[in-house]
């Protein structure tokens, strides 16, 4: 777009810092993916998911390849996420472990009697429970008055406790922030800010297993990644990851709906910014305020931020499903952006690595 705000913006800061104040101002995403893969191997339902030759799509989109890293059966829940609280929540189990020594309990108690409350906006919520019970604790997990009711059944399905609280997101977050204070739970956003930064870090490296996977099963160099991003912790994640393994070769592209631009305004700004808009139907990533340590990652790692609309994410899903890769607007965001023509330099030479981030709503 020209004039206004464009949906589209070459990160200039790239290798630099954002000049955020604080002393959290340094901290960036772990690399560290063998520690995370430690810990995960104690989940039963831990697994490699596929990294799919998507040759029919690519020519749809006009590249040389492109290959998707399928996250729709992650450990049962359908989603990245169940990588992330589940990875944090292990780690607080295995602290515990370390420091009782012989006196130990066994692992499916390790955790008895604590609490992990988050606010979530789909698949963080399923991730907090089931690594919750897996170690003996309990989860609250808050919900917007937007989450759908069948979403919440799930979560209680996996022993969690169901709170709604606020319109948004954002409001829920808080609640979840202030019941746990006042009740002396642990809080495990998958967000950062100042003040909140370690259990937020450690929901990140877990997504590190993924990155890890990726780049053990690809065959070459992809010239560009698609990374969609609410709050961006996933993209962090991944572009720090492929930065470790690949220096400055991918093109790093993060993509966001439109309605929730909070990393491309806030790299267009030089600091953290708090974003306005409509509700989207990217629900996972209809995030207005990004999480600060993911901001710091990819300042220094991403190349380009993208905006997509909600009708470039309504034809993608239509697509994908023709092509057998059934999902949400939200689990395809990094491939919509591709689809749509909103990838800059991306043609017929290009070999692109997206994520298909979650499978669809009834699945």
């Amino acid at each position: 777009m020209d004039g206004g705000l464009s949906n589209t913006l070459e990160n200039d800061w790239r290798a630099r810092a954002v000049p955020l104040t604080g002393p959290e101002a340094d901290i960036l995403p772990s690399v560290d993916a063998e520690a995370v893969a430690r810990l995960l191997a104690l989940c039963p339902r831990h697994a490699v998911t596929p990294l799919i030759d998507a040759v029919d799509l690519a020519a749809v989109a006009g590249v040389a390849r492109l290959w998707i890293k399928d996250e729709r059966a992650r450990m049962g829940l359908g989603s990245f996420k169940a990588l992330g609280a589940a990875y944090a929540i292990a780690r607080e189990a295995a602290e515990v472990r370390e420091q009782a020594g012989e006196a130990a309990p066994a692992w499916e108690e390790t955790l008895k009697g604590r609490t992990f409350a988050t606010a979530s906006a789909g698949n963080h919520g399923l991730s907090v429970a089931a690594g919750a019970r897996l170690f003996g604790a309990q989860a609250v997990i808050y919900l917007a008055k937007t989450v759908p009711e069948a979403f919440a059944e799930r979560l209680r399905a996996k022993g969690a406790e169901v709170v709604r609280a606020g319109a948004d997101y954002e409001a829920s977050m808080a609640a979840a922030q202030a019941d746990a204070l006042g009740n002396g739970w642990t809080p495990l956003s998958d967000s950062s800010w100042q003040g909140y930064m370690e259990s937020a870090v450690a929901v990140m490296e877990g997504y590190l297993q993924l990155a890890a996977e990726a780049a053990s099963q690809i065959e070459e160099v992809p010239t560009h990644i698609l990374l969609q991003a609410g709050v961006g912790g996933l993209a962090a994640a991944v572009a720090a990851y492929a930065r470790h393994v690949w220096g400055d070769a991918p093109r790093i592209v993060v993509v966001e709906p439109e309605a929730a631009p909070a990393l491309i305004e806030s790299i267009r700004a030089g600091h953290l910014v708090d974003t306005h808009g409509p509700e989207s139907a990217m629900g996972r990533l209809d995030c207005k305020t990004p999480s600060l340590v993911a901001l710091n990652g990819l300042v220094r790692d991403a190349d380009l931020f993208v905006t997509i609309s909600e009708e470039e994410a309504a034809e993608a899903v239509n697509t994908l499903a023709d092509h057998g890769y059934a999902t949400t607007p939200s689990g395809g965001a990094g491939l919509a952006a591709l689809l749509a023509g909103r990838v800059p330099g991306c043609g017929a030479d290009a070999r692109v690595l997206a994520i298909l981030s979650e499978g669809p709503e009834d699945g």
